[in-house]
């Protein structure tokens, strides 16, 4: 996504400076209009599974469940709101390196598809329900991402089973009466055709190990979104081809149907999500202008974590600026990492944004995937309000958290009942 302009009032038809009136700020908007776009890029695709960790919001599971995409989830909690948003247990897979007692226990009582990472998960599945039918997440020996971070495959990768352990996963699996019915393979975020024609080769050598027994192959997710000008969107009918060609080529092996699925998280959000904060104040400190905002990272992470790009605008409550200027913009928190214009490895860049006064508001756009979702209350911030724009009206969607919901559950004990242990 670029902005044309660096002056924006409105989202989706609505006014910024309405939403930070009725809503406050800081706030997440996310635009209904777009999130359907997305899932229609993806059509060629016969499924099409939502990795809900990239916006985990009951009210975005409840639009993809309406719009037939199915949903994964990579915790005991994500099942539980997926099943909340109304999706039955078959709509649901269950993706991780491991099981907690809560996750196996779920998976079980409710029949949900397991995605293995691990050995260890087949076994702990087994012993559970035998005869029961699991997947496999692969990790291939290599990977690809836009940040070390988000690499997921390759030996620096904790996720996904060993391709030298597929062998030794088909004898675990046979102990315990489980059957292999598929396999996944996601290495990471950002993708090439070159790297993706490596994974779609992976994945066909990888059946030829449990050839018999597969019927599902998913492609993962890591699908890009350009947050920067020049940036390409991918060519989703090339991306499509290639993993179609796949799925033909192993039906023709297996002699039967082979289900394809796709599993984006950030494509389908990413773009959809803006976090509007409001400049509280502008101050100069040797050759920079700061414009410190009312949000930090502990509302957008990204930009700390990975160096991550965000396009920027402002929208002025004042009188509008036609003059530009190079700002750092960084927020609240007491920590000098909490700067939203930075690269990989902390270094501080500059923007170039409209002369904004104190007051004026400044919307963060591209921020719908791993936004709200990574966030936190470190210094004692309370989560931002959310808001669903359809059909050009906002619609709350979660409460911003008050005072007491950040310290609901922490208890003082008496200094007589600790005495003891002192």
């Amino acid at each position: 996504m670029h902005e044309e302009s660096l002056l924006r009032t409105e989202i989706a038809g609505v006014d910024l400076r309405e939403i930070a009136r009725k809503f406050g700020t800081p706030c997440y908007l996310y635009d209904e209009s777009m999130i359907e776009r997305r899932i229609k890029d993806l059509s060629a695709f016969p499924v099409v599974r939502y990795a809900q960790k990239a916006c985990s919001n009951l009210a975005i599971l409840d639009l993809m469940h309406h719009r037939g995409v199915e949903v994964d989830a990579v915790s005991a909690g994500e099942i539980h709101r997926a099943l909340l948003a109304g999706y039955l247990p078959s709509q649901i897979v269950y993706t991780a390196d491991i099981f907690d007692h809560e996750a196996l226990d779920l998976v079980v009582q409710h029949d949900i598809r397991v995605n293995c990472g691990s050995p260890d998960m087949i076994s702990q599945f087994g012993a559970r329900k035998p005869g029961g039918e699991v997947t496999l997440r692969l990790n291939p020996g290599f990977g690809h991402g836009h940040s070390q971070k988000t690499n997921t495959g390759g030996e620096s990768s904790k996720h996904g089973i060993w391709h030298e352990q597929l062998l030794d996963c088909r004898r675990i699996a046979e102990e315990y009466e489980v059957k292999i019915t598929g396999l996944h393979m996601h290495i990471g975020s950002g993708t090439d055709f070159e790297h993706l024609s490596h994974v779609c080769q992976a994945m066909e050598k990888a059946a030829d190990v449990v050839a018999n027994t597969i019927k599902i192959i998913s492609a993962g997710g890591g699908l890009p979104v350009p947050y920067k000008a020049g940036e390409a969107r991918i060519d989703l009918g090339a991306y499509a081809q290639l993993w179609l060609k796949t799925k033909e080529s192993l039906e023709r092996r297996l002699g039967r149907p082979v289900q394809l699925e796709v599993e984006p998280g950030r494509y389908l959000v990413a773009e959809a999500g803006h976090l509007l904060c409001e400049i509280r104040a502008i101050k100069r400190v040797g050759a920079h202008t700061f414009y410190l905002v009312n949000a930090g990272f502990n509302n957008l992470a990204r930009p700390v974590m990975y160096g991550a790009y965000h396009p920027m605008t402002i929208c002025p409550t004042h009188e509008e600026s036609t003059e530009e200027q190079e700002v750092v913009v960084g927020g609240p928190l007491c920590e000098s990492g909490d700067i939203f214009t930075q690269r990989e490895g902390g270094f501080v860049d500059t923007r170039m944004l409209p002369k904004a006064r104190v007051g004026d508001l400044l919307t963060i756009h591209c921020a719908g995937a791993y936004g709200f979702a990574m966030s936190s209350n470190y210094n004692s911030m309370p989560m931002a309000a959310e808001v669903l724009i359809r059909d050009g009206s906002p619609i709350l969607v979660r409460k911003r958290q008050t005072f007491s919901d950040l310290v609901a559950g922490e208890v003082i004990p008496h200094r007589d009942e600790v005495s003891t242990h002192s």
